[in-house]
Parts: structure tokens; sequence; C-alpha cells
């Protein structure tokens, strides 16, 4: 039948998904996060699925779609349902409803309220009022128990049957078998044993305090995941668009098409990224790079969406839309990250898949000793807690055996140890978003902990990326034109920033044939002069040694190189016409980080194209030891430098932001984008910085090393927990009550260890 669904979807709604790149579905079923996390990994393992957002609370998970080749809708929920729960497509009419009305018998509410009701009356009756041997109590218990077991156990009944159906188990299983035991063993008992001890207050208070707890649980981990809510509503739904008569209207952002023109007014959320044709202002860009200062915006800039427009108005040409704005992708990249698997955490999968059967097998057990050698549990119970007891003692082997067989299915669910790691993932991941800290998933968090070594790149990185000339001489020349106009023409077609300064010296421009970039070396191009076809290169002086250029500059380049300029060369033909010194400034604070990171422990690496003089200067200025220093690297050879000193044994990050800087991050165990790097960049870094200062770099190092020491916490303090507890339980010192209720204490440890890092500080 499942093969049939997208043949009865309503067209308008595969349509709409088919435009969105999105598709919403309603998922019954899901108990708790480790639930939330087996439907994300059954999603993801289908080609075509880019990324899913679980929200447990609503029941509704967000999966996003490769427009270029979307799965089929069909697939998507055939996936979940083989996964052992079931999910149906949300319609169009509903998509904007996923929270709802809120009502008290929602989600976990209802098995909270109804069951606390029915335990709080069970719990003063049998132990405050001594009413647990009146006959009217005896059977007022089974009325509320059975109340409890139908209606507020029919969740953890379906989740059960949905897993045992694909020949799995999982906590509702366990959950399912305790509270049944107890309410069986106590029904036989009112019926057949009049004078034992009746075990309804725990059957109603198994299945109360797991609701409970989950209820909790569901409610403080979705605090983890505020910072992804926060960016999906920073852009506004609507956008003032401007039409050809010049007229402007009010229509929702998904109608905004490329190339179309808004108009952004004093206090508006840009809805889209756009770029201003007209008008200037100041944009509040916090939000997303978490910079304190507003960015000063004229014509040509590039605007964000969800950012805020503050003091002036502009007109913008709309550049990317939907999934293609720098939000969307932050968003993206965040939920990546939340969804992403650990190495670390295949440990607990393991242990958690067999988790299972085996205390299935201690309960069997557990009931076996009590059953058919009570006299001898009796007596170790007694040696081992004396008259400590946390509950009433059975009085026979049968109920003995029931009950603490009970008690050990309940005490060792397995949520503790599935929510260990990606719970701090989340958390970790969404603490790093707030502060412009974009990490790519869970992995980068585990190469984040073992680094001993950092390497700088430094234009852009540790410098501000905008070198200015501050000097330049020009030599004899055969050239009839102005040294200056024709460095200008070849500097200004490249992108690199050394270029674009030499580009900005003249407004004028020549027409050049053959023009191409050296990668790490410069540019060059012809220009037809008196019929000939001249060729002119403008670049490093070592790059034009190479092709046999003569500097005759040599004071002038030594001077200023002294000074930490790097210097640029242009020539005509085989002959040097012109030299440039350019200065890029060390950025605001590079000492202080430099200085920060050393005290952590980690070597600090310059690597650079530039020539050794000026690399040398830079990296005193910095505080990087001269002997930690690489210069006139080429690009392709920065991966080698990676390579060398993980050839000793280090773990290397490497901080770049250009073209030439993706082969190294690549290589590196961990690689580390600044803001307003390339594309190429970002996509090959696994740690992307929205902010340009560079004091992020230790906070991000500390972040992340902060994140795996709390996944080791918690997956420490998950096996102690289950560890201790199981003998505990089985040995006769805790009853199922309140097995459960520590068993919902430690989910909701290990939930509040992970949010610890939302608040902490890190330097």
């Amino acid at each position: 039948m499942l093969v049939h669904i997208a043949t009865l979807m309503p067209k308008n709604l595969s349509h709409e998904v088919a435009n969105t790149g999105t598709a919403e579905l309603s998922v019954a079923g899901m108990t708790c996060n480790n639930c939330a996390r087996h439907v994300a990994e059954a999603l993801r393992e289908i080609p075509g699925v880019t990324s899913t957002n679980v929200s447990l609370e609503s029941g509704r998970v967000t999966v996003r779609l490769n427009r270029e080749a979307p799965p089929k809708l069909s697939e998507l929920i055939r996936a979940v349902n083989e996964a052992g729960y079931t999910a149906s497509l949300v319609q169009s009419s509903e998509l904007h409803q996923k929270g709802g009305s809120w009502s008290p018998l929602a989600g976990w509410r209802f098995n909270a309220l109804v069951g606390s009701i029915s335990t709080a009356f069970l719990m003063a009756g049998e132990w405050a009022l001594g009413w647990h041997d009146a006959g009217w109590f005896r059977w007022t218990a089974f009325c509320l128990a059975s109340v409890v077991q139908l209606l507020c156990g029919a969740k953890f009944y379906r989740g059960a049957w949905n897993q045992l159906k694909t020949g799995s188990s999982n906590m509702d299983t366990l959950v399912s078998l305790g509270s049944t035991t107890a309410y069986l063993f106590s029904v036989w008992a009112l019926l057949f044993s009049p004078g034992t001890h009746l075990y309804f207050l725990e059957a109603a208070g198994i299945i109360t305090f797991v609701s409970i707890g989950h209820w909790i649980e569901a409610r403080v981990s979705s605090r983890a995941s505020n910072t992804l809510r926060n960016l999906l509503n920073l852009a506004p739904a609507s956008a003032r668009r401007r039409n050809v008569d010049g007229s402007d209207i009010s229509v929702p952002v998904s109608d905004l098409k490329i190339n179309d023109h808004i108009i952004l007014r004093p206090g508006d959320s840009i809805p889209t990224d756009a770029e201003v044709i007209s008008g200037d202002s100041t944009v509040n860009e916090s939000m997303l790079t978490g910079e304190a200062l507003p960015a000063t915006k004229k014509m040509g800039d590039k605007l964000f969406a969800g950012t805020l427009n503050l003091d002036g108005q502009v007109l913008a040409r709309v550049c990317a839309t939907g999934e293609d704005t720098a939000l969307a992708r932050i968003v993206a990249t965040v939920e990546r990250a939340q969804n992403s698997r650990a190495e670390i955490q295949r440990l607990g999968d393991r242990v958690s898949n067999v988790f299972v059967p085996v205390v299935i097998v201690c309960a069997v057990l557990t009931a076996l000793w009590w059953g058919l050698f009570f006299p001898q549990a009796q007596a170790l119970n007694h040696f081992l807690f004396g008259s400590i007891h946390l509950h009433h003692l059975p009085e026979t082997p049968l109920s003995a055996a029931f009950i603490y067989a009970t008690a050990v299915l309940i005490v060792a669910c397995p949520c503790a140890m599935g929510l260990a790691t990606p719970i701090a993932i989340m958390a970790g991941t969404n603490a790093a978003a707030a502060r412009g800290i974009l990490i790519r998933d869970g992995i980068a968090l585990e190469k984040a902990g073992k680094i001993s070594a950092v390497i700088f790149d430094k234009t852009g990185t540790l410098t501000e990326g905008k070198p200015t000339v501050i000097e330049k001489q020009i030599l004899n020349s055969k050239s009839s034109l102005d040294p200056i106009q024709v460095a200008a023409a070849l500097g200004r077609r490249s992108n690199h920033p050394l270029s674009r300064a030499i580009g900005s010296l003249s407004a004028d421009d020549l027409q050049l044939t053959q023009w191409q970039e050296i990668r790490g070396s410069g540019v060059q191009g012809n220009i037809e002069q008196s019929g000939a076809s001249i060729t002119i290169r403008l670049g490093s002086l070592p790059w034009l040694a190479q092709s046999g250029i003569e500097n005759k500059g040599i004071q002038f380049s030594e001077k200023w190189m002294e000074q930490g300029a790097t210097i640029l060369g242009l020539t005509w033909e085989t002959e040097l016409i012109a030299l440039f010194a350019l200065q890029d400034n060390i950025k605001r604070g590079a000492a202080e980080v430099i200085k920060n990171l050393q005290a952590k422990n980690y070597s600090v690496y310059l690597v650079t194209g530039d020539n050794h003089r000026t690399a040398r200067a830079l990296a005193s200025a910095a505080g990087i030891p001269l002997e930690n220093v690489a210069a006139e690297v080429r690009p392709e050879n920065k991966a080698e430098f990676v390579k060398k000193l993980q050839s000793s044994g280090r773990g290397v990050a490497f901080v770049g932001d250009g073209i030439n800087d993706a082969p190294a991050l690549e290589q590196a165990d961990l690689g580390i984008a600044v803001s307003k790097a390339s594309d190429i960049a970002m996509e090959a870094a696994d740690i992307i910085l929205l902010n340009s200062d560079i004091h992020a770099i230790p906070e991000t190092l500390a972040l992340a090393g902060a994140t795996l020491r709390t996944v080791k916490q918690n997956l420490f303090w998950a096996f102690f927990y289950n560890a201790a507890s199981i003998p505990l339980a089985a040995l006769g010192l805790l009853s199922p009550l309140l097995c459960a209720v520590a068993m919902g204490g430690s989910d909701l440890i290990v939930i509040g260890n992970a949010l610890r890092l939302r608040r902490s500080k890190f330097s």
C-alpha cells in the first residue's frame, strides 16, 4: 500500500514539497529522544535526504531534500514505518500549525496528569492511611491501575509492538514488560490469593513516573534546540517588492525570485540575501555572526537574510532565496551537526542494541533466584542491606520473583546511554551557533579534542585581509603606458586581496587578452601595442625570478620587507617596470590569541606564500616562534606542511580563508574557516567562524573540548548507573516504583549535564 502513497497525495502538496525542498511528516510512536534519533537515522539513509529535524514534543519531522534528485515521499514514509514507527505526510493546511493550541492532555501531559492523580491516591492510601488491606481499597486500586494501564500505557504498548514487528526492542519493551508483570500478578493475587500484597501502585507508578520523566525530558531537551528555532525565526514572512512601474507591494518571502528588487526601511528585518543597489545604511548582523558592531552597507554590499536594517532606506536586488540563503545554509549546518553521529557514539549504540535482551535475561534469572531460592535470597538481602529497605518486602517466593524481576526491567532502561552523546552534541553545537561558530558534525568535535598544533594562514586570517599599497617605485620602461594603469588593469580582474589593492590604484581600464591567474604567484595577460602582443605580469618576486626577470629594485624591496610589507612586481615582457609595497595590518588581538593558545599548550605555526622577511616580521608581531614559520609556501605545499606535522604524531588544526587553503583544510585533522572565507574553503572546513574576530579560535577549541568531555561524562554516568542499579534491584533493595523514578532521573541528569554547555563561558 505504501507504494501508492505518492499517487494519493494532493497535487498541490507534492508541488509545494518540490518547490520548498522540504517535507513535513507526522510520526506516531516516538516516546523519547532515542526514538527521535532512530527516526532521523532511518530517514537520512535515504538517498536525496540532506538533513532532518525531529520535534519530539509535536511528533513532527522536517525533512530537507536534495532539489536536484529528491526521493519519493513514499520512500520517506516507508523508512519510518520500517523503523517501527507510523508516519504520515502533513497536509498543506497543517504546515503552519506546528505547535497547535496548548492542551493539558496533549502528548505526555495526558499520561502525567491522569497517571499522577491515580498514583497519588494509591500512594496516600497505601503508605499514609493504611488502607492497603481493606477490601474496597484493593478493588479501587485495581480500577485506578487499570485506567493507567489501558489509557496511559497505550503509548508504551504501541511502541513495544511496533518494535517487535521489526524484530527489535527498546525502552518501551522494558516498561511494558515491567508494568504488565506487576499488574497481572496483582490481578491474580486479588482474585485468587486474598492475603497477598498487591502491587497495583507499582504497576501504575511505573507508567506514571516514566511518563513524567519523558514529559520533563521533552521540555528540557527542547531548550537545547532554541538556537536553531531562533535562527529559523530571524527572517520575516513578507517583503516589500518594487514593481517595474515603481510601485511597492508586500509579498510573501516565498514569492521572491532572483533579481527581484526589494525595499528595506529602517527597522526592517532583511527577508532574503540581497545586494544593495542604491542607498546606504548600517545593519546589525550579530544574530548571524556574533559581531557586536553594526556593519556599514552601501552600493554593491551584500545583505543577509535574518539581519536587521537599522537606520537607512535601501533598494536591494535579491541574489539568493530559500535554501540558498546564508541563513538557510547555517540552519542546515546546525541541523546536520545535531543529527550527526560521533565515533564515540558507536560504543553506546553497540551496548544499547544488545542491552534489552540482556536485561530480559537478567530479569528472568532474578525471578528464578527469588522464586526457587527464596530463603537464601532473603538471607543475602538481610546480610547486605540489614534493615535498609526502601519498600514493602514481598512475603512469598512468587511475589518476590515477579516484583524484583519487574524492578530489574524498569531500572535498566538504556535511555540514558542512548541520550548521552546526541544530547551533548546538540547542546554543544547550539552553544557554538549562538557564538557565531558553526560546527559541521560530531566527528569535528571529537577531532577538536585531539588537537595539539594550530597552523595559521596569513592573509585574511592573522591579518585583516585588506592590504593597501603603502609605497611604489616606477622603474625605467620601454612601455609608453602608465605602469600604474597597467598594474590596475591586471589586478582588478582577480579576487585576491593583493590584486584588488593594486586594482584600486586606477579607475582606467585596458583591453587585455589571455588573462589568467597563477594560483599563489600572481596574474598575467597580453596587451596590444604597436601591432605586437606584449606579455605583462603582476606578482611575487620569486615567481617573476623564475620567469627570468631581474629585480632592479633590491634596495626598495629589502627596505619594505624588513617592515613586514609584501612586494609585488610588474613586468613588461622580460623587464621589471614597477614595484609595489603592500601592507596588511595584523588583526587586533592576534597576539593575545596566540598567547592564549600557547598557554593551553598548543604549538602555533604560521604558513604563508609571502617572502621570509615579511613572514618573520608578522610572526614577531604576533608572538609566533620564528622556527615555527614557513614562508614562500605554494598553495599545494600547504597540505604537505600539515602532513609533516601530522607525521610527528600531532593533531593539527589549520585556520584559513582562501581557495588556496582548501587542500590544507581538508588535510588537517581539524579545518577552521574564518569569516568571509571562500565557498570552497568553507566546504572543506570542519568548523566555520562567522565572526571575523579570531578570538573565537581559542573559544572554539575550548567549547569543542568541553562538549567532548560532556559526552564522556554522560556515557560514564549512564554505564555506571546501569552497572550499579541492576544488582541492587536484583538483590531486592529497590522497588519497581523507585526504579521508575531512578530511571527517569538518570535521563534528566544526562540532559542537565549537557545543557550546562549553553551557560558555560569558554576562552
